[in-house]
This record gives structure tokens, sequence and C-alpha cells, in this order.
């Protein structure tokens, strides 16, 4: 696809001490008042005027925009393979990246790109903002100063080595994350992971629960293909014929269930013996509680024993994005269904707790 790139002149002769490549998708952060009101693309290469700030980071700063910005709920994976390939293409010319990303599906990406980017050894750092720039109180500004700074953080290599999300002054691990406000600043939580960092007069990193530094095996990508995965949420009332569609959706691959509480489910008969013969015809079930926190512990109670018995994966504390996503890049690496299985039940870049 072809790309937009901008080189942001800061007005200076001088050698910047680092650079960052921005990848602008598409979203609210990306968008500014005109003159009649209308919002439209920001036009990047105006940034120095609207954030005078910049001058002073001594950084050099690239704009890679899509060809065709688009909203988030439009996003798919190949969206997600276009930002990797970006990445890739500018890997070593960059010392971290920033993805400008509508804020509906940004959890849902950035899980995405933690698992498709192997062996990462710099910072990919997503963000967006609630309001647009120029907008009064637009969290717009700061949370792309932020995510800059965070993004050329460290010397001589990078404090922060994974795919995160910035907002609102907290720095979370994107594969742990989710939107949870759309009326108010803080839009994103994490509720079963620490934050990476908080940020106020200074940028303040928690040390202890950042991504380990690996520098066994080189970077690589992995273009995510098209797999066919369903999601679904448990309710009381839940019909057995709709249930029972669902599971024989025509090359359905994989099955993330969002149970009640630490992972339970009705223990109807036909819901058990639904669940248990689809994974003996090869289905995958992937167990993810619908709670914002906790984690699921099957067998813990007589109502998630049953889903053990059946072969039902425990996702424990992921999100259901980043089990989605988990999902998708294991079928577009590994052939071998074991093989699968054994990965998805264990921490793979973070996502989950051992």
């Amino acid at each position: 696809m072809e790309h937009q790139i901008i080189k942001i002149n800061q007005g200076s002769a001088r050698t910047f001490r680092k650079s960052v490549l921005i990848i602008y998708t598409g979203g609210t952060i990306g968008m500014a008042y005109a003159d009649d009101g209308i919002l439209v693309p920001f036009d990047f290469e105006k940034i120095i005027t609207e954030m005078p700030s910049l001058r002073a980071m001594d950084l050099e700063i690239t704009v890679v925009s899509f060809a065709q910005p688009i909203d988030s709920s439009n996003v798919t994976f190949e969206h997600w393979n276009e930002m990797a390939k970006l990445i890739e293409q500018f890997y070593s010319q960059h010392q971290g990246f920033v993805i400008l990303h509508g804020t509906d599906t940004l959890a849902y990406s950035a899980s995405a790109l933690s698992f498709m980017l192997e062996n990462l050894q710099k910072p990919v750092i997503f963000t967006g903002s609630q309001l647009p720039m120029g907008a009064i109180r637009s969290d717009a500004g700061q949370n792309l100063v932020a995510a800059l700074q965070i993004a050329s953080c460290g010397t001589p290599g990078p404090i922060v080595r994974e795919v995160c999300i910035y907002f609102d002054h907290i720095l979370f691990r994107g594969n742990r994350s989710k939107k949870v406000e759309s009326l108010h600043f803080d839009a994103f939580k994490s509720e079963n992971y620490p934050a990476l960092a908080e940020v106020g007069i200074n940028i303040e990193y928690n040390y202890a629960v950042l991504a380990e530094v690996t520098e066994k095996e080189p970077f690589k990508i992995y273009s995510i293909k098209p797999v066919c995965i369903g999601l679904v949420k448990l309710f009381p009332g839940l019909e057995e014929s709709y249930f029972k569609h669902i599971l024989s959706t025509p090359g359905l691959r994989a099955l993330v269930l969002e149970t009640f509480g630490s992972g339970n489910a009705p223990t109807s008969a036909w819901f058990t013996h639904s669940i248990a013969q689809a994974i003996d015809n090869g289905l995958v079930v992937f167990n993810v509680s619908q709670c914002n926190g906790g984690r699921v512990i099957q067998g813990r109670y007589v109502t998630s024993k049953h889903l053990l018995e059946a072969g039902v994966i425990s996702g424990r504390d992921i999100t259901t994005e980043a089990a989605l996503s988990k999902l998708q890049f294991l079928f577009t690496k590994y052939q071998n269904l074991d093989q699968i299985k054994r990965v998805l039940a264990s921490p793979l870049r973070g996502e989950m707790s051992n």
C-alpha cells in the first residue's frame, strides 16, 4: 500500500540524538477543526506550529500515514499487517514507534501487534485521544508528547521494549488493556496487571513489571492470516439452538467463551455435551472471564469442572481482546493443533499470568 511520509522539520540544522516513527492509522487524535468547524485530517507538516513543545525534545520525527486513514471500528487483520510491515521497514532507522489509532479498537490492535512483533527490542506505543487537536481541553497533544518521550527514552538502549498503550498519564502493557470509558479521558484500564509507568512532572517507570530484555533472536514479524474464530458471551437464558448454531459455523477453528466470574458456565447436559463434542471434533475453546479483574480458575466450582473435563483451555487472567488476537496469531504461526493448544495455555508476551 502507498503511504504518505512526512519528515517533521523542527526548524533546526542540528543532528538529532534520536528518531521516532509515528504511524497514523486514523482516529480522533489525527483530526482537527477547520475554519468552518468541520473535522478534517490533521496536517502533520504543521505539527510544530500546533505543538511548539516538540522543539525541546531533541527528536527527529517521521510520520507515515495510511493512504486511507480509517475509523478504528473498521480495523481488520489487514490493517494490523500493514502496521507490522511498516515497523519492520523502518525498524533499524528509529529508536521507537508511536501508533496513532482510534480508541474503540485500540486495545485489539495493541494486543495483536504484541504477538505479531516477535523478539521486539524497541518501544511500540499506541495512543489516541478522546478529543481532536484544537478542541478545548483536548487530550491529543499531551498523549502524543508523552508517547513520543516514552518511545525515545533510554540510554544506551530503550527502557520499554514491548507494545504498550499510553493514555491519560498512564502507560499500560498493550495486551493487558481494554477500553472502559467513552466519556472521560481515562479511557483505558489494566485491571490484572500494574501500570508500566505514570507520567507526572517526571516519568516514573515501574521497572519490576516491564518486559524482560532478551536479545537472543533477531526481530521478525508475522502477518496474520484469515481464520474463523468465534466469541460467545454467556448469559442466563442462553438458547441451545443459538449456541449450537454458532458451533456449527463452517470453518470455525476456535471459540472464545466469555464465562461468569472465575470461569463458570451452565451445567446443562446439552451445553456440556455441545462443548465436549465440538472439542472432540477439533475446535479450540478458550475460557475467558467476563469480569475485568480476576481470573479463570477451572474446577474451583462445580460450574467450571465440566469445562475442564471437556478440554476447555483456561485463559487465566487474559483479556478478551488479547485472547482473540492470540488465537489469530497462533493459527497463523502453527499448523499442529496440539502445539496451538499448548502455547495458548501459557504466557507468550506477558498477556496472562502463570
